[in-house]
């Protein structure tokens, strides 16, 4: 088959969709599918073209206002041209999924919407609602919709009125179950993710004071970094929070297995993928209870945070501390399997 994956951005470019749609291009790649990527993300970083493993990628010319939307409709034209036998389009939270909707013509058109119905502020959510209309009416061309999470799943019959396949997320997890844990000096916590205000960094670090024997290593980049680093000055734990910038993926598990507890205080997940990441090493994790990181709530080795208190967060951790995770994560092979599945129904 011909594949098309449609999305905002693809890597070299860091998230949780860009590693979903790589993790199954290339996947489909080895098991003799041709897979074109088409993405929004062309500039001074990334070629107009190239190819990635085995994946075609083409990236677009468009323009992100307050680094969200992804406007470039020349995906639509790419799309209608391409002789393809699937689009897959990703994220309702970005234009590239009604450009690939303009574009479909009697291709199988499959959607799954990382959708976690609100924005990381304010100018965000006013252009999401302007938006909603043209998302909606995305959402309703597909043939099959994909949910990456229960939560989502329900978000999506609460506002769209549509049915679902509940496909998480995957984790590579010998990768991770296997990794040699990272040594320091003093015992850690961990925290991984673009740097934005939404991701809750802020409230990890306004515990730290009451976390007196743990350093925090904050792995990402983001234009958040400056005010936390303000944060973390303010209340004395500088020289205790260590900003790693860009993590490279072979680092990435013996950070996550040398961690004493991973924690995670984001507002908006349709999933938590680094969640699974940090399970999968074996490591406790305290998350935020908001959005798709409820689900993980009751599963042993998580502990739920249902207010950003500093001392609610500090007493997380403590509990969390030497318990063991027992969880069954999906890995990306599995994920793979259910999404071209779904690509040969009729």
């Amino acid at each position: 088959m011909k594949i098309l994956q449609v999305t905002p951005r693809y890597p070299p470019h860091t998230g949780g969709v860009e590693t979903h749609v790589k993790e199954i291009s290339e996947r489909l790649v080895k098991r003799g599918h041709e897979v074109v990527v088409h993405t929004a993300d062309h500039g001074a970083e990334v070629e107009g073209w190239e190819m990635r493993n085995g994946v075609e990628v083409h990236r677009h010319r468009g323009f992100s206002p307050g680094d969200a939307i992804h406007v470039a409709p020349g995906i639509t034209s790419s799309v209608r041209r391409s002789d393809a036998d699937v689009v897959h389009a990703h994220n309702y939270h970005s234009l590239p999924m009604f450009f690939a909707a303009l574009g479909v013509t009697d291709e199988r058109f499959i959607v799954t919407t990382h959708y976690h119905g609100e924005s990381a502020n304010g100018f965000r959510d006013q252009l999401l609602s302007v938006y909603r209309p043209f998302g909606r009416w995305a959402v309703e061309q597909a043939d099959s919709v994909i949910a990456v999470s229960e939560w989502e799943q329900e978000q999506l019959r609460r506002d769209f009125g549509v049915d679902s396949t509940v496909i998480p997320n995957g984790v590579d997890v010998d990768r991770f179950a296997n990794a040699e844990p990272e040594e320091r000096d003093r015992p850690y916590l961990l925290t991984v993710g673009r740097l934005e205000e939404y991701k809750g960094v802020q409230h990890v670090i306004r515990a730290m004071p009451e976390l007196e024997k743990y350093d925090l290593l904050v792995a990402g980049s983001g234009p958040y970094r400056e005010e936390l680093e303000r944060i973390a000055a303010e209340k004395g734990v500088a020289d205790r929070v260590e900003f790693l910038g860009y993590v490279d993926d072979s680092r990435l598990p013996g950070l996550y297995a040398g961690a004493d507890v991973y924690v995670t205080m984001s507002g908006f997940e349709a999933y938590g993928m680094t969640v699974a990441e940090a399970l999968a090493a074996g490591t406790q994790t305290v998350v935020r209870s908001a959005a798709a990181l409820s689900d993980w709530a009751g599963t042993t080795g998580v502990t739920a945070v249902s207010d950003m208190f500093p001392g609610s967060i500090a007493a997380a951790v403590e509990d969390t501390v030497g318990t063991s995770p027992a969880v069954d994560v999906l890995t990306w092979e599995g994920v793979t399997d259910y999404e071209e599945a779904l690509y040969c129904q009729d």
